[in-house]
């Protein structure tokens, strides 16, 4: 397979989320849901595989754009389960997720309570045993760097505001949803002027 080829088979498809698709975190997880999906960056090999797709996005433009995309990829694919909606917001049901993705989206949260409110939403429709993948910036590695607010937000060298997850806060996430790490948490510092962390999660079994 060539370039071009394997460009059309992925998309624009995020290299922390193919390398969990090599290691077949996905397998057995069919109905996943995309939280923050935009254009559908993430969704292309799922839509080509047969996954059972769902998405939501703020960003009308953005789910308009992904209806005719997964319509181009896979011509009978209902659309309507791309919507729009924030995911605090968004009314989805309990359990109904085998897998949900949130990749580069969470950092956007205003202060604590708004973070908290997408991730319990997001847990709230993973099934137990479910797969949650977050991708998000967070301090570790530059904690000398930034100076959080009270609400969780900080200026990072390279200009931006975020929501910053931290070491305690991960903790908390963990143990609040009753999270298992699948892996160890990975961060990557670009230059001292941010850090993304990717988590790889599992939803506890009912006991």
């Amino acid at each position: 397979m060539d370039i071009a080829q394997l460009n059309k088979t992925l998309g624009n498809l995020d290299i922390y989320l193919l390398d969990q698709i090599l290691k077949g975190r996905f397998e057995g997880h069919q109905r996943m849901l995309d939280a923050g999906c935009g254009e559908g960056r993430n969704l292309h090999w799922f839509i080509r595989q047969g996954y059972d797709v769902y998405g939501l996005d703020a960003n009308e433009d953005a789910i308009r754009m992904l209806h005719y995309i997964a319509r181009s990829l896979r011509k009978d694919y209902d659309t309507h389960r791309f919507f729009t909606d924030t995911i605090e917001d968004a009314l989805l049901s309990p359990g109904f997720f085998d897998a949900v993705l949130c990749s580069a989206v969470l950092h956007f949260a205003r202060d604590h309570a708004h973070f908290d409110a997408m991730v319990t939403n997001l847990c709230h429709t993973l099934r137990p045993g479910g797969l949650l993948f977050i991708r998000m910036c967070s301090d570790i590695g530059i904690e000398d760097k930034v100076s959080i607010s009270s609400g969780g937000t900080a200026s990072l060298p390279d200009g931006s505001m975020r929501y910053l997850l931290t070491r305690k806060k991960y903790e908390e996430l963990l143990s609040i949803h009753r999270l298992l790490a699948v892996e160890s948490l990975k961060s990557v510092n670009v230059q001292d002027l941010r850090v993304m962390s990717t988590l790889v999660l599992q939803k506890e079994q009912s006991s």
